[in-house]
Parts: C-alpha cells; sequence; structure tokens
C-alpha cells in the first residue's frame, strides 16, 4: 500500500481544519466586538451603540425613586397619654360612704379592669353612662368620670390607666428579628423604634426596603434613609402594617468575566466597576477590556437625552461601551450606574481567537504526525 508523504499529509490536514474553521467558525462566550457593533443602527440593526462619557453617565444615572408620601410624612406623633379606639382601659373608683354606688356593702373601691374604648371612641362606666375616651388623655377621662359620679355619690376619687390594646398596635413581618404584633407605647411610636423593638432588620442593611401599608395608603423606603434622614422617620398609627424585605432587583453577567450568573445588587447604587468586581472582576487571560457591553432597554426620555435627539419613542435598546484601557477608562465606569435587568457582556480578546485557532490547527496536525509516522513505519 502507498501512503502520501509526510509533507502532503500535513498540507492536507491544515487546508482540511482551516475549512471546518471557516465554515463552521470557533467556540467562543459570545459575540466579538465586530459582531456587536454590526447590529447596530449605524450599521442597519436595532441596536443604539454608545460609548460612555461624562455626558452619557450624568443621562442615565437613574435609580429607585423611594420615599414616603407626604400624608405619612406630615401624620404627627400621636401624645403617648392620648387614648385611641381600642385601647383598653383600667378604672379604680373610691367612694367616701359604707355603701356607695359602685361599691359593696364593707367595700370603698371598685376596679373596673380591662374597658375596652368601642370603635366610636366610647366607654361605659355604671351610674356615669358613655363617655367619651378616644382623643382624651387619662387624666381627662378621670375628670369626666368624677363629674359624672358625683352628682350621685359624695366626693368620688377616679383613677384612669392605661394597658395596651388591639387597637393600638402595628404588625411586623418579613426579615425582622420578630415577626408579629407589637402595641404602639411611648418608646415606639415611629417606624424605627418600632423596628428595633422588633429586634432590627435581618438582612443587610444596604438592600434592605421598608414598606409602611396604612388603610388604602402604601409607601417604601430604604431602611437606611429612615436614618440618614429625619423626616423618614414617619409617626405610626394603630393598624399599620410593615414589611421588611430584600431588594430585588439583579443584573445578568456573561462572557469573560469571573462569574456568569444572575447577580443580585448589594447596594442602592451600582456602578458598573462594582458589577464587575462583584462577579471576580475580568478573566485575565482572556477578556477584552476595551469591550465591556451593558445592554438594557432605555426609556423614550433617557434615550432621547442620551443620544440628543428629541424624536424617539418607547423603549429604546441601547448598548453602551466602556473601554478600561482609556486614560479616564475607570472613572466612567466607576460613574456609569447599573440598573435593574441590565445584562454586563464582557468580549474575550481577539488574542483569545487567535490562540483557538492555533490550537484547532496544532492539534489536529498532531494528530497527523502520529499516523504518517506509524504509516512510515
Amino acid at each position: 500500500m502507498i501512503f502520501p508523504s509526510f509533507r502532503w499529509a500535513r498540507v492536507g490536514a491544515a487546508l482540511a481544519v482551516i475549512g471546518v474553521v471557516s465554515s463552521c467558525g470557533l467556540p467562543q462566550v459570545g459575540p466579538n466586538k465586530r459582531e456587536i457593533f454590526a447590529g447596530s443602527v449605524q450599521q442597519q440593526g436595532d441596536a443604539f451603540v454608545v460609548a460612555v462619557n461624562d455626558r452619557v453617565t450624568r443621562a442615565t444615572a437613574v435609580t429607585p425613586a423611594l420615599g414616603f408620601s407626604e400624608a405619612f410624612k406630615n401624620a404627627g406623633v400621636i401624645g403617648s397619654d392620648t387614648i385611641r379606639p381600642g385601647d383598653i382601659l383600667g378604672l379604680t373608683i373610691w367612694e367616701n360612704v359604707d355603701d356607695g354606688l359602685l361599691a359593696g356593702e364593707s367595700q370603698s373601691s371598685t376596679a373596673l379592669e380591662e374597658v375596652q374604648v368601642d370603635g366610636a371612641g366610647f366607654i361605659f362606666v355604671p351610674y356615669a353612662g358613655r363617655i367619651r375616651a378616644a382623643g382624651n388623655s387619662p387624666d381627662a377621662i378621670r375628670r369626666i368620670i368624677t363629674a359624672k359620679l358625683e352628682e350621685q355619690t359624695p366626693d368620688p376619687q377616679v383613677q384612669v390607666r392605661r394597658v395596651a390594646g388591639d387597637g393600638s398596635t402595628v404588625s411586623l413581618i418579613g426579615s425582622v428579628g420578630g415577626q408579629g404584633v407589637y402595641p404602639i407605647e411611648r418608646p415606639t411610636r415611629t417606624l424605627s423604634t418600632m423596628l428595633a423593638r422588633a429586634g432590627g432588620v435581618t438582612i443587610q442593611p444596604e438592600i434592605a426596603q421598608i414598606t409602611v401599608i396604612r388603610g388604602d395608603m402604601r409607601s417604601q423606603v430604604w431602611f437606611q434613609d429612615i436614618y440618614d434622614h429625619p423626616e423618614l422617620d414617619i409617626a405610626l398609627r394603630g393598624g399599620d402594617r410593615i414589611l421588611v424585605e430584600e431588594d430585588t432587583r439583579a443584573f445578568t453577567a456573561l462572557g469573560a468575566t469571573g462569574g456568569q450568573a444572575r447577580v443580585p445588587f448589594e447596594s442602592q447604587n451600582l456602578s458598573a466597576l462594582e458589577a464587575i468586581a462583584q462577579v471576580g472582576g475580568l478573566q485575565s487571560a482572556t477578556a477584552d477590556p476595551t469591550g465591556i457591553f451593558v445592554f438594557r432597554n432605555e426609556p423614550a426620555e433617557v434615550a432621547n437625552a442620551v443620544l440628543g435627539r428629541d424624536d424617539l419613542v418607547g423603549a429604546q435598546r441601547l448598548i453602551y461601551v466602556l473601554d478600561l484601557t482609556q486614560p479616564n477608562g475607570m472613572f466612567m465606569a466607576r460613574d456609569f450606574v447599573i440598573r435593574n435587568a441590565d445584562t454586563l457582556y464582557v468580549t474575550e480578546a481577539p488574542y483569545t481567537q487567535f490562540t483557538k485557532i492555533i490550537s484547532a490547527l496544532t492539534g489536529p496536525l498532531g494528530a497527523v504526525d502520529s499516523v504518517t509516522s506509524l504509516a512510515g513505519n
């Protein structure tokens, strides 16, 4: 049997490999820079490709706006001694006669425990009748009851005290130290003190969001903002529901990064540089620092501001390009804000594709050498 020469075997194998590479392409993590730019509107594609600069970072610096409405902020702190519907009172009445209206024989006082203020704000006291309690202090209620009774018994002495009632409570659920129903008391009349009473938040404070539901009103605020802005430490009302939950925003990291995954935010504001660091940085052996892309559906008003136009309507596909090798590249990446549902994609360096071609060529040729060597034997 006649075998082709060693030289022609290598040439034939090289041509075959080149044919396969040119027809099928090499493995890669995703599109390269040239392929992304080919899909731009400038190349009759359907996405705007924009290089990030100072103007772009300012136009795109849009972060979630959380904060309590004026109705929540303007609600004053209820006095610690103000009685409200649902509160429970304890009454003790002394009479200066042996056989009083309320006291039994040989008794000088009568205790009325757990007298609840009804939904309309009233309580009922025997011989004194129906008395308005809501909106009054315990001392004011004492004077009203005394005035009512002294018409029927000489010099009555009345004591009024308050016990925590179910109408002056708030419920806390979610990521707090102790979920449950808590009474509004003198030390816990504001949001921050009530959260402290429940054991504080059990998630990272930077990504904790507090939602307060009051009747048909609902507002949300960042946990840290309560302490940075005192006006957000709102006064509580009976029946408030407080929900503590983790920020649900996330971005997707793909390409030549240290990790490819859906990544939750770790702070209120996340820059491109922080997002890269959060996934382990760039792969030193394969990443192209000139080809860092952020894919985003941008609202029309932001897209118009970025592109210097006023004719775009509806959400627009924008691809932002960061080049870390530029003199201000790191600053641009530090100032560019990542938003919810963004896709951060890092392309492979051209050198990576070159090494793949070399590997694709040398691997089969090595096999040909082995076969030729065996044939020669």
